[in-house]
């Protein structure tokens, strides 16, 4: 219903709320002397048209909407006055009957009596004021809507700039560590180099061509998520003890890039002196809901604290961003287990 209403164009709009009017004042006039209004009628109705438009369309978006408030007052009242005078004085007086807006009693109609009225019609200058506040009542509505459109749109496409360049700044932090991690293997002289590199080449195949939509399938996400892994594992000594379980109906779609960070951050923190690494790895899909757990074990070596945690610092920013209201995200640090536990609201 809503969406049939904005389709609509303004000025059919217009058009059919004036015809209701007309056709009901056509219809009191018809109950009232049992004959229908002549081209006066209509020329009273014209003065009322032009009074509405005159404050709809000049007086409020010239004058109150930039705080005129003073020439706003002044300006409607010498509007109203005229169009009071113009239809009390020369219009009004000329149409059959009495007049349309002032009740009379049926016996001094009867005997063709007509009653004196001062110098204007305080039905008159009712109707003006009632109809001079409708338009600006109006507008001002149309202008609080279209200010909260415009500034939806500049919000939104605020979020979009950020997004894009939180995406910008994870891609090549996302690359030099990869590239740590082949520069590894080569320097060894390990045979997974070659796998190595053509891991990374898919994971960059991802990035450049499938994250630069709004949401991705979780399912290409989670595999993109499993390549790091391999590619991680390839470095290690010990893999054994990255531990991976994925459960639930991964059917939704996410944030591209959205969880990679923290399991980036807990390779790079979670292997100890003697090459040991303990990272575990859970993410389950329950109707809508993204239940998402990383730990690692925190080693004792001095963090970088100019060039570490910049992917948690953006994906936190992006979460803020993306879903204001729809994750909880939790670190706790105990018994040397650093862990990262993320409820996310997924979109369909």
């Amino acid at each position: 219903m809503k969406k049939s209403l904005k389709n609509i164009n303004p000025i059919i709009l217009h058009v059919l709320c004036w015809a209701v009017f007309i056709l009901i004042n056509i219809s009191a006039f018809y109950n009232r002397f049992l004959e229908f209004p002549d081209v006066l009628f209509y020329a009273k109705i014209c003065v009322e048209v032009v009074l509405f438009y005159l404050n709809f369309s000049v007086l409020v978006p010239k004058l109150l909407l930039n705080n005129k408030i003073l020439e706003y007052v002044f300006t409607a009242f010498i509007v109203v006055f005229l169009s009071v005078f113009l239809i009390d004085y020369y219009i009004e007086p000329k149409i059959p009957g009495p007049p349309a807006r002032f009740e009379v009693p049926r016996m001094i109609v009867d005997q063709g009596i007509r009653p004196e009225k001062g110098p204007f019609n305080p039905f008159s200058i009712f109707a003006s004021m009632l109809l001079l506040a409708v338009g600006t009542c109006i507008r001002l509505v149309m202008e609080w809507y279209k200010n909260e459109k415009i500034k939806k749109e500049i919000e939104l496409q605020r979020v979009h700039t950020e997004i894009s360049f939180l995406k910008a700044q994870l891609n090549p932090h996302f690359l030099f560590n990869s590239l740590n991690s082949i520069y590894s293997l080569a320097n060894k002289k390990s045979d997974d180099t070659k796998e190595a590199i053509i891991t990374l080449a898919e994971l960059m195949r991802y990035m450049i061509y499938e994250t630069d939509k709004e949401l991705v399938p979780l399912q290409d996400e989670l595999n993109y998520i499993k390549n790091y892994i391999s590619l991680q594992n390839l470095r290690l000594k010990d893999s054994s003890g990255v531990r991976v379980n994925i459960y639930g109906r991964i059917e939704h779609k996410i944030e591209p890039l959205l969880l990679i960070s923290f399991i980036e951050n807990a390779f790079k923190y979670g292997t100890d002196f003697n090459g040991k690494t303990d990272i575990r790895i859970r993410i389950e899909v329950k109707n809508d809901n993204l239940d998402f757990e990383v730990s690692n074990y925190v080693s004792i070596h001095k963090k970088d604290s100019q060039n570490s945690g910049v992917g948690l610092k953006n994906v936190v920013n992006r979460l803020n961003l993306q879903y204001p209201k729809s994750h909880t995200l939790t670190f706790t640090e105990e018994n040397k287990q650093y862990k990262v536990k993320l409820l996310l609201k997924l979109k369909v």
